[in-house]
């Protein structure tokens, strides 16, 4: 029985919103989500609920941060959901996930996200690594290949590194335009995205990595020995044993959190 309460709402294109409305991809997403109640599941931007319905109904609670007050205002009149949702209005991009924890439960986090949050907001949760177990979203197919790449690759970037340094990156399934009402103009894909327990190589400061990946990265066509002038030099580069006449693309993440722990320490040795 679907037990969809759609209340004739309208895509917005400021919030980015496609809906998704096939049912085999939903059932899919959701085997690969895998809600269960010893996780806080958590929903970021349920939209028109594709995903919360099928899932509120394997579980005892969902938690949803949800911007759009309109759809706020549904689910809390939903005959279904109303009882099973805890909600909070607000921006995903702001929220403290930290407020969601409970005692012995990680969080398994999955949203459908529009494409102009979609980079910023993995950013943010990255700061909440160690309380979730999984996350899984709905993006872009260019993005799922920049968060998946390997070096080399034309889509390997600061993302694919922040995100690789944090999480084992697993794409799980593409989702054709045609899943989707309005079909939006690009192909989507499904990224499952698991946060490390032990991070294989672990940085002193991710605010430096991260620094030092935007400054690497600001000028593709560079070198690295061009790009990171002023943070490492040519004798730096030598004891890393990384060629400074390579591209930034061409640095692996372990290679990447060497430079930044090297710059740490030439920092704190000053």
């Amino acid at each position: 029985m679907s037990n969809k309460v759609h209340l004739g709402h309208t895509a917005r294109k400021r919030f980015g919103q496609n809906f998704l409305t096939d049912e085999g991809v939903i059932s899919s997403i959701v085997g690969a989500i895998s809600p269960d109640n010893d996780h806080v599941m958590v929903e970021i931007g349920p939209g028109l609920g594709a995903l919360t319905e099928p899932v509120a109904d394997i579980i005892d609670n969902l938690t949803v941060v949800e911007l759009d007050r309109d759809l706020v205002e549904r689910l809390k009149a939903h005959p279904i959901l109303k009882d099973k949702l805890t909600i909070h209005q607000g921006d995903a991009l702001q929220f403290d996930f930290t407020q969601l924890a409970q005692d012995g439960k990680k969080m398994k986090v999955f949203g459908n996200l529009p494409y102009n949050i979609s980079t910023p907001l993995m950013f943010h949760l990255f700061e909440f690594a160690e309380q979730i177990e999984t996350m899984h979203f709905m993006l872009q197919k260019e993005v799922v290949l920049r968060l998946s790449a390997s070096p080399g690759c034309k889509a390997y970037g600061r993302l694919t590194v922040m995100a690789q340094y944090y999480c084992q990156v697993v794409p799980v399934l593409e989702v054709p335009p045609g899943c989707f009402t309005p079909p939006p103009k690009v192909d989507s894909a499904v990224v499952r995205l698991l946060p490390y327990e032990q991070k294989p190589w672990p940085c002193k400061d991710v605010t430096v990595m991260r620094h030092l990946c935007t400054t690497a990265f600001n000028m593709r066509r560079k070198t690295l020995r061009n790009n990171l002038k002023g943070m490492l030099d040519d004798d730096d580069f030598a004891a890393l044993g990384i060629d400074s006449t390579l591209r930034p693309e061409q640095i692996s993440v372990e290679q990447y959190v060497a430079m930044a722990n090297l710059f740490i320490d030439k920092s704190t040795a000053n």
